[in-house]
């Protein structure tokens, strides 16, 4: 059977690409960070896609090369030194295509392993040791450090690959490995060179109120005991200190005639006039590829982009308090093992990845996404007030579902698609807040107080989503993003009489720019085929998104955090496409000093979208990843949005969901409401709940 282009790798082609990196690389050690496939060049993928929705494919038709993409580390045996490497392999050949070797001064991503590095620098460090000599825990507590990127260096600083970490300390009085330990919090922060696995020095931490100042308080000559009253904040069911509820009926999700979609061997997920091949990557997780409706291309390609969370404390080293999800992370790297019965409910399809161990071999993940189908309400209605006949279809939803744990904080995000040709990018926030120590009785204005001595502080969590528009058509210069604006306008005798007139106007992107929401004029981003009009407004077919209107960045432009995240000032970048421009704040963002190569730099490239210019290389392809001059591109949307966390007593301790949506809906796509044909059947399985208990009280 032939490969789709798209079909994530095999185990075996996995064991390939590493075989041939070991060869390339021979006489070195390697330290494998990850592997996926090196997605098509669009150019050279579009064609296929053409041929597959027009029925034109056989087993003969061109594919783009099949590519493995291995990114490692080259430790040489002389020097000890290291070499952060990216390989792209051509499977078919066997062979080394690319190499890419980055700069000194780019650190990748943080690694598991290198998580039990650190750990396993600070228990052993004699600096570490004399810097806990300072406080006097209890024998039942045993030390944890939850580790964190660096953040962005200070100025003038010049420092290794290294990583901080947070001290907590865990009760084992319970005898549960799951005992929270988050509200024991001890306040020193090692700092590791993962080179040499030594501690370069520990900071210790302010803790005091409002009145007390940014400095930590000066060390004592005896050590100051902690924990003696602490107050447990357990939220497992077994060590709660309060009983379950026992009023809560069981709701079960039955499909009795099974699910409607069909996933096919390939990832090709169909559904309800929908199709799209799932991809996923390590640094990205989920990703939707060749979203169609009823054929009719949509997207080429969806996916979450890059999470910064700066914490707004700035005492320091809180101020280098600011990780990147994404970029020093992964999402696919931290993705859970989702659980039939918790993380789905109903009838669930679960696809397992795999990921690479550092020895280059690969790993099966089970169930790292899961499939299923929900109802969410009404879809449409209408009653006939003469009649009084109600017409009523649900709003069925196909859920694309992944949950990502970054240490303390859990994700779930979901790309929902409806019978309504809409499409809703549903990011979740739940989890563990990172909290702090402070003094007892006193309060913070960088935080709020959750529980005694524990000190939650202020942050924002800024997400970037990338939306790459194939608007019913795949071909150049089809797409196009119009900025659409709702304005008042005033009375005139003539033209607005009565003063109940407003204007709608709209705006063609033509250069590559950023865009901010503006809830005044309802701004809407539209991604509109640039020829094809729909046969009954006469307006061209698209999609719109309406920027989301959250905070953004609050960070002084100025300050480190800032520069290092530039995505998130505004809520919206239209760029030029190029391949491999994937990240909204810059591929390498572990240890930044600013953002490079992010959504700011392709805005300040001044790429356009339209004119009288040969199309040719509007899909990327006519110039090299490090062309920086201006060229005719296809445009590619970026939304940006944030969740201003101000925490409260009742996210502690663990966080009630918050949630956030993102909808891409249709606008002059289709002809009509897309969602008449779904049936209106009555559910046969509802029942009536009478209003009194049967004793009759």
């Amino acid at each position: 059977m032939v490969v789709h282009p798209l079909s994530p790798l095999t185990k075996a082609e996995l064991e390939r690409a590493r075989d041939v990196v070991k060869l390339q690389e021979a006489g070195h050690t390697l330290f494998f960070r990850s592997g996926c496939l090196q997605e098509p060049v669009k150019s050279e993928l579009v064609p296929f896609l053409q041929a597959e929705h027009e029925g034109r494919l056989t087993d003969d038709t061109p594919r783009p090369p099949r590519l493995a993409l291995l990114q490692y580390d080259v430790i040489h045996a002389a020097s000890k030194s290291v070499q952060y490497t990216q390989s792209i392999i051509d499977l078919g050949l066997g062979k080394q295509v690319e190499r890419r070797v980055a700069s000194p001064q780019r650190q990748a991503s943080i690694s598991l392993k290198e998580f039990g590095i650190f750990q396993d620098a600070c228990v052993n460090s004699p600096v570490f040791k004399d810097a806990m000599a300072e406080f006097a825990i209890p024998e039942h507590f045993v030390i944890a450090i939850d580790p964190w990127p660096y953040g962005g260096p200070d100025p003038g600083e010049d420092v290794p690959r290294v990583m901080q970490g947070l001290v907590f300390a865990r009760d084992t009085s319970s005898k549960n490995p799951d005992s929270n330990y988050y509200g024991n919090h001890i306040p020193i922060a090692p700092v590791v060179d993962l080179a040499t696995g030594e501690v370069i020095r520990v900071d210790r931490l302010a803790t005091g109120g409002e009145e007390d100042g940014i400095d930590a308080h000066p060390r004592q000559a005896a050590p100051k005991p902690l924990f003696e009253n602490v107050k447990p904040a357990e939220y497992i069911e077994e060590l709660l200190d309060r009983p379950l509820r026992t009023d809560m009926k069981p709701i079960n999700i039955t499909q009795p005639e099974g699910a409607s979609f069909t996933v096919h061997t390939d990832n090709l997920v169909e559904w309800q006039k929908w199709r799209f091949r799932l991809g996923f990557t390590p640094r990205e997780g989920a990703v939707l590829h060749d979203l169609c409706y009823d054929n009719r291309p949509i997207l080429y390609r969806l996916s979450y982009s890059e999470l910064t969370v700066p914490y707004a404390d700035p005492r320091p080293p809180f101020h280098r308090k600011q990780a990147f999800d994404l970029g020093d992370g992964g999402f696919g790297l931290s993705a859970n093992n989702l659980e039939l019965g918790c993380d789905c409910l109903g009838a669930i399809h679960y696809f397992d990845n795999f990921l690479v161990e550092p020895s280059g071999d690969p790993k099966l993940v089970k169930a790292t996404v899961c499939l299923h189908e929900q109802d969410n309400g009404i879809g449409w209605k209408h009653t006939n007030y003469r009649t009084k006949r109600a017409v009523v279809a649900r709003h069925r939803e196909l859920v694309v579902q992944c949950a990502v744990t970054m240490a303390n904080y859990v994700y779930v995000f979901a790309y929902k698609l409806d019978t309504a040709g809409g499409v809703t990018i549903e990011t979740r926030a739940t989890g563990i807040m990172s909290v702090v120590a402070i003094d007892a009785g006193k309060t913070s204005r960088y935080g709020n107080v959750v529980a005694p001595g524990v000190l939650a502080q202020n942050h924002q969590h800024m997400f970037a989503i990338r939306i790459d528009p194939a608007i019913d058509s795949y071909a150049d210069g089809q797409s196009r993003v119009v900025v659409e604006e709702s304005v008042p306008v005033r009375q005139d005798p003539a033209t607005n009489p009565f003063g109940n007139y407003y204007e709608v106007r709209k705006k063609t992107v033509e250069r590559a720019c950023w865009v901010d929401a503006e809830p005044k004029l309802n701004r809407v981003i539209r991604l509109e085929n640039a020829t094809k009009k729909n046969d009954v407004s006469g307006r061209n077919v698209g999609y719109k998104l309406t920027a989301p209107a959250t905070q953004l960045l609050l960070a002084d432009e100025e300050s480190r955090q800032a520069r290092r995240a530039r995505f998130a000032q505004h809520h919206a970048w239209v760029t030029g496409y190029r391949e491999g421009e994937l990240w909204a704040a810059g591929e390498f963002t572990n240890q930044s000093l600013e953002e490079t190569g992010g959504v700011y730099d392709m805005v300040k490239r001044d790429d356009w979208f339209s004119g009288d210019a040969d199309r040719h290389g509007a899909n990327g392809d006519a110039a090299s990843d490090g062309d920086v001059k201006g060229r005719l591109s296809s445009p590619v949307l970026w939304a940006v949005f944030g969740l201003t966390h101000n925490p409260r007593v009742e996210d502690w301790p663990v966080m009630p969901v918050e949630i956030h949506h993102l909808n891409l809906r249709p606008a002059d796509f289709f002809t009509s409401n897309p969602a008449l044909d779904v049936p209106t059947t009555r559910n046969q399985t509802s029942v009536t709940v009478a209003c009194c208990s049967s004793d009759g009280e």
